[in-house]
């Protein structure tokens, strides 16, 4: 079914064919042959680019294709030589002799070629479109998937420190339900576009941190450093969160003390600076930060949502993790 778009495209195609094909700049007037022939070799061409196109050509039956436009030239210009020449010009030497095949094909030919040529270049437009917009639904899906990973994610390491407190019937149980309780809520419900306001996930990850804090409690110093942001940016959510909580997790499961966390994040002619750096020591039967299944989500969407728009540097020494990451933000 051929949509308005594409009616109303053949429509001013056609004129313009006819106006330039049909016009003798002698008389300056359009000539009523010219303008009749035209429109019978477009006829032809209809049939061409509705018919043979996306039967044969589209689906790669060369031979075919070809066959059929050299059978419809075949019939159209017999057409014209027995028939409509003879009737629009008896008696004359146009209307009973054949001028020869070089002419024939010489006023055919570019007609059907210009027709042929706008209508193949408008179907591969479409398809183009088409490609890009199930390229851009592939995408959004795997995000989709990607970002679901990190609440299971998020879930299992936490749940398992509350296990830990409850057991031993800590007094700040119930602070760190409420401090998970509002990430999660963010999670599941604030962060589903594919971008998200900067300060909103800011101050999300400050919440998040404020969680940590409370199961490192003296153990050792957590610094979340942010500049003034004045303009308005936007993110893509749940990826910051991720180096945070490795940085947590990582230096929680190796040591009892001495625990040192820095984050710091600083925005600058619309380019994000984010720095996680943590100590730790090393566990032989725990996974490092760059084996992590979250890293590995982080950086599958950072393919996706920043292409070219992203540096991210991990650096592994004896004891220390640290991890710098550069955006190319949009503003709001």
């Amino acid at each position: 079914m051929i949509s308005r778009k594409e009616l109303l495209f053949q429509i001013v195609l056609h004129i313009i064919v006819l106006l330039f094909f049909s016009f003798d700049r002698n008389e300056e007037t359009i000539n009523f042959d010219k303008t009749l022939y035209l429109l019978y070799y477009s006829g032809a061409t209809v049939v061409v680019t509705y018919y043979l196109m996306p039967k044969f050509l589209y689906k790669k039956k060369y031979w075919q294709f070809f066959l059929g436009c050299a059978l419809i030239v075949a019939t159209v210009i017999s057409i014209e030589e027995l028939i409509l020449e003879p009737l629009m010009y008896p008696g004359t030497k146009r209307g009973d002799n054949f001028p020869g095949l070089y002419i024939s094909l010489l006023g055919l030919l570019p007609v059907m070629f210009i027709l042929s040529g706008c209508k193949f270049g408008w179907d591969a437009l479409q398809k183009q479109a088409q490609i890009d917009e199930l390229k851009s639904a592939i995408q959004e899906s795997e995000i989709q998937f990607l970002r679901s990973q990190i609440n299971p994610h998020f879930l299992f390491n936490n749940l398992n420190n509350l296990y830990s407190y409850a057991l031993q019937n800590s007094p700040k149980t119930p602070e760190i339900i409420l401090e998970m309780s509002g990430v999660l809520r963010y999670m599941l419900y604030e962060s589903k576009e594919q971008f998200v306001p900067l300060k909103k996930e800011l101050e999300q990850l400050g919440n998040f941190i404020r969680l940590y804090k409370l199961q490192i409690e003296d153990r050792g110093v957590v610094r979340f450093d942010v500049d003034d942001i004045e303009e308005e940016y936007k993110i893509a959510p749940l990826i910051l969160i991720v180096f945070i909580e490795n940085a947590f997790k990582h230096s929680q499961s190796g040591q009892s003390s001495d625990i040192e966390i820095d984050v710091s994040i600083k925005v600058e002619d619309s380019v994000l600076e984010f720095h996680c750096k943590n100590n730790f020591e090393s566990v032989p039967s725990l996974d490092t930060v760059a084996k992590g299944i979250g890293l590995q989500n982080v950086r599958k969407r950072l393919e996706i949502l920043y292409p070219k728009k992203h540096e991210l540097e991990i650096k592994e020494s004896t004891n220390t993790y640290d991890v710098y990451l550069r955006l190319e933000l949009e503003k709001a």
